[in-house]
């Protein structure tokens, strides 16, 4: 199967905050080929993005599985500067609250043969921002 690309957000109103998270998972073409979100309940903006990212990973894991036996490549696209260079490896996890995020964020990756995480500004992820703000804005009706 062809390369995947990922978008993803989260975000919290308050930080902590209510949070949800957003993912959209794009071909090679730039189509989508899925859209989820989700609410998280109190979380912080980074642990929302991380979620975001996990949320992506589950759903590509689904995706591949469900595809013929190949090589499972994806590229990673977050606003989140921080979240890419942890996983980058460029920044070390010193929140607590962080660490298990990043522990499973990895050992999703491990399922595939190449993760690419690039950082992109808010303006590029219109999308799953506003994922996000979705079901934000739902939960405070």
């Amino acid at each position: 199967m062809p390369k995947l690309k990922i978008y993803t957000d989260g975000g919290a109103r308050g930080n902590p905050g209510p949070a949800a998270c957003g993912a959209v998972i794009k071909n090679e073409k730039e189509e989508i080929i899925l859209e989820a979100s989700k609410f998280i309940g109190i979380a912080t903006n980074n642990q929302a993005e991380y979620k975001a990212l996990i949320l992506a990973l589950e759903e590509v894991q689904n995706i591949f599985t469900k595809e013929k036996p190949g090589e499972k490549h994806i590229e990673c696209h977050l606003d989140s500067e921080l979240v890419v260079k942890q996983l980058n490896r460029e920044y070390k996890i010193k929140n607590e609250g962080l660490k298990p995020l990043f522990a499973r964020a990895r050992d999703l990756i491990s399922s595939f043969d190449s993760v690419k995480f690039t950082y992109i500004p808010r303006e590029k992820n219109k999308l799953a921002d506003k994922l996000v703000n979705k079901e934000l804005d739902s939960r405070e009706k």
